[in-house]
């Protein structure tokens, strides 16, 4: 029953005008942008050569990612305070809810290169607290990630044959990020038994994403061969599987490198030979999948692929790549593995400095903050 019965205005002029409208349709793909910048800073910081001035640079796009983590942080809260409608939607979407995913990657990466190139500037016991706080959310975030959103995608989530997408890895890869970040706390810890648990709980999420990205990856590529490509907006994502690959080659290399502070023989030895065993081979399958993914990515820029905020996922996979040959290159040796690196990182920061241009402007001109369009279907095989 209205309270004012008399009121003779159109019901139009009683609703609400919505809270924070431009807030509407934050949605959590956005912590890709921190990931993607924060990535940039570390993989540079720990490149296997010496480039002038680089660690200065890296240390600003540090500044500038932790930035960017705050302020995502508070429109992510507005969207969830204004419109939890849309939140559960989110959640509910299976396009959307495996991103959430990105929400502990992106604490995981500031924290990370936190610790590599940020206590440069707040010092190392200040770098170091901060890290602790961001590994401890993202690692706890990325792990209940991994089991709520495959729940999900279980019991309430409509999910079509032929229809598996590379974003279903983002939530089963952020236990591979702390894998791969948890050796920077390692050596803070006591000698003992606080230094082995840490170790060995790496490599558990190491298993963990390792086992969950083996599963997916046959469904997406299966999804590729019987359905065709991916729609065009979605073409970058098939940059995604790149990130498991290079995360877990540096999680092994990072892993080997504590592990003289945290376990005995002989295991220091055998978690050496396995980070070079493991990575080579796994870091071969990377090159030829990204060879795939680049050749899908200029066959949809010539169909009319437009900027999306997909094109996020050219930056950090490829950062870990980076990382993962900065390992390899460590650990063996090669020069070959060094020029690996530094390759990539070239196509990293172009990928990122393509992204960040196109996202300002697309937030400049309100596109990227308006409804989402549905994307363009597939193009057809013989084109």
């Amino acid at each position: 029953m209205a309270i004012f019965p008399q009121t003779q205005q159109s019901p139009a002029t009683h609703a609400p005008a919505p809270r924070l409208p431009h807030l509407r349709h934050i949605g959590p793909n956005w912590y890709a942008s921190v990931m993607g910048t924060s990535i940039v800073a570390s993989a540079g910081a720990t490149l296997p050569v010496h480039i002038p001035g680089l660690r200065g640079a890296c240390t600003v796009v540090w500044a500038l990612a932790t930035v960017m983590l705050a302020v995502i942080l508070t429109a992510r809260t507005g969207h969830w305070i204004a419109h939890r409608d849309q939140a559960r939607t989110h959640l509910l979407d299976p396009t959307v809810a495996p991103f959430y995913g990105c929400l502990a990657m992106a604490l995981l990466a500031v924290g990370g290169s936190t610790m590599v190139v940020g206590r440069d500037v707040i010092g190392h016991q200040a770098a170091l607290a901060l890290d602790v706080v961001l590994y401890t959310a993202g690692t706890l975030i990325g792990l209940a990630a991994a089991v709520a959103i495959p729940y999900l995608m279980v019991v309430r989530h409509r999910v079509a044959p032929g229809t598996a997408s590379p974003v279903w890895l983002l939530p089963v890869v952020a236990p591979m990020v702390s894998a791969a970040l948890g050796p920077l706390l390692v050596p803070e810890l006591p000698a003992g038994q606080w230094r082995e648990a840490l170790l060995l709980a790496c490599y558990a999420m190491f298993g963990l994403s390792l086992l969950a990205t083996l599963v997916m990856l046959p469904l997406i590529f299966a999804r590729l061969v019987h359905e065709g490509p991916l729609p065009l907006a979605l073409t970058p994502t098939l940059f995604l599987v790149l990130g498991p690959l290079g995360q877990s080659t540096t999680a092994v290399n990072q892993l080997a490198d504590v592990a003289s502070g945290a376990i005995g023989e002989p295991y220091v030895s055998g978690l050496k030979a396995f980070a070079v065993l493991y990575g080579v081979p796994v870091m071969g399958f990377a090159l030829m999948w990204l060879t795939l993914a680049l050749a899908m990515v200029v066959r949809a820029a010539r169909n009319g692929m437009t900027f999306t905020m997909t094109w996020w996922g050219f930056t950090f996979p490829v950062g870990t790549c980076v990382t993962g040959a900065t390992g390899l290159a460590r650990h063996t040796g090669l020069t070959a593995y060094t020029w690996l690196a530094v390759a990539l990182y070239v196509l990293l920061v172009t990928a990122w400095a393509v992204a960040g241009l196109r996202t300002l402007r697309g937030l400049f001109s309100g596109a990227l903050l308006a409804a989402p369009k549905a994307p363009a279907p597939a193009t057809a095989r013989t084109r």
